[in-house]
């Protein structure tokens, strides 16, 4: 295979894989259906909440599954069932009612947030696997961008489609588009051959690279390790944090700056600092540090929270919408980073898999304690605090955590 033809196989790779989530970014515009489910159809925040919270804790699930699963049959198979199923779910959300949550939850919360999971852990191995060790930070960055950078364009779309013909035929029309879109470009995911070397990489730095790997960790291992706890409770607060404010966000917006309508708009802003800070974040944790990089994200978002709660301004609100997404995208960087660093890259698939678990809790947990709280209080000053109170305890945290004594990675 000639250098020019594997470079641009690998980013024929990389951009399929981007492509792929800018559509199951979906996810994150759900603060927009969200209100509208509570205006038009009257449901209480927290059973517009479910179905979301419902395809995080699934999307998480599903995860560990798909890391394994692409490994052994290839991310065009994983990826074109997980793009097949997404698409499937959302046609199948569009016959629910306002009177009967079981279409929306299945459909929306079950098989797409199975779908979202099948293709998110599709996407970035087949990508970085064509590239040598150098780039596999930057190509990582791109790949999972693409998921947090998708509500930019899905959110005005969602606005405008939901305006013009409610919410049955939104979810209809995204259904079709996202299942055509995800399983076209699944067709271009494919791994390098055996024995491939990127471009780039000579033969015998490969082989030396290869004999320097510390202990690589199988997911019995490394779930018998204290690293792996700490890495799971700091993940599922901060993710609770993050997710809980791009599930509400929308509702948000109305809450604190009534007869304003920027919903659609923070939500855009709050994608393009979810994928600025998944690129930047990463870049300066390989020089900082993961831990030391965590403890100032993890401050860092407990103080937006609190800036949030007095945000009653549009210039406010937008900032605070920037923020608290580039802390949230940060995350989806640290973490995958720190699983490779402590427990090696060869079974990172579902090591990180377990990990993103903690993703998927809080997200459930967030969404739902949110909308439990605003039900019952007509405000989200409690859950801010709450969730400001858990970033501050996952900061806490990183004082204690040290990679094991196996693996070398900075901490």
């Amino acid at each position: 295979m000639s250098s020019s033809f594997s470079k641009n196989r690998g980013w024929t790779v990389t951009l399929a894989g981007t492509g792929i989530n800018l559509a199951l970014g979906v996810l994150y515009t759900w603060s927009i259906i969200a209100k509208k489910m509570t205006t038009d159809w009257g449901w209480s925040s927290s059973n517009a909440s479910m179905p979301y919270a419902i395809a995080c804790g699934v999307f998480a699930i599903m995860m560990v599954f798909a890391g394994r699963a692409q490994d052994k049959l290839g991310p065009r198979i994983v990826a074109s069932v997980g793009g097949a199923l997404t698409g499937l779910g959302m046609i199948l959300a569009s016959f629910a009612t306002k009177g009967n949550m079981t279409l929306m939850i299945f459909g929306f919360g079950i098989l797409a947030g199975t779908g979202i999971g099948l293709g998110y852990a599709s996407a970035t191995p087949a990508a970085i696997k064509w590239f040598p060790p150098a780039k596999k930070g930057l190509i990582t960055g791109i790949v999972v961008s693409g998921f947090g950078l998708a509500s930019v364009y899905i959110a005005p779309v969602t606005e405008a489609l939901l305006k013009n013909f409610g919410i049955n035929q939104t979810f209809l029309i995204l259904g079709i588009a996202f299942f055509i879109i995800t399983v076209g470009l699944s067709q271009f995911l494919n791994n390098p051959p055996s024995g491939y070397i990127p471009a780039g990489m000579s033969a015998s730095s490969a082989s030396t690279t290869a004999s320097s790997k510390k202990h690589e960790y199988d997911w019995h291992e490394m779930i018998k390790t204290p690293q792996f706890y700490l890495l799971w409770l700091m993940y599922a607060f901060a993710a609770f944090a993050g997710l809980m404010i791009i599930g509400h966000l929308a509702k948000i917006s109305a809450a604190q700056l009534p007869g304003v309508n920027l919903g659609f708009l923070l939500v855009a802003i709050l994608a393009i600092g979810n994928a600025s800070g998944r690129i930047i974040v990463g870049s300066v944790s390989d020089k900082l540090g993961r831990t030391r990089t965590m403890l100032l994200v993890f401050l860092f978002q407990a103080l937006m929270m609190g800036v949030l709660a007095i945000s009653t301004t549009s210039i406010l609100l937008i900032v605070s919408a920037t923020l608290i997404g580039f802390n949230y995208g940060a995350n989806l960087s640290l973490f995958p980073a720190a699983t490779a660093d402590y427990f090696g890259t060869k079974n990172l698939g579902v090591n990180y898999g377990l990990v993103f678990t903690a993703w998927g809790v809080g997200g459930v947990f967030g969404s739902l304690v949110a909308g439990k709280i605003v039900d019952a209080t007509g405000s989200y000053s409690t859950a801010y605090l709450i969730a400001a109170v858990l970033c501050i305890i996952a900061s806490g945290i990183t004082f204690i955590t040290k990679a094991p004594k196996e693996v070398c990675a900075k901490a």
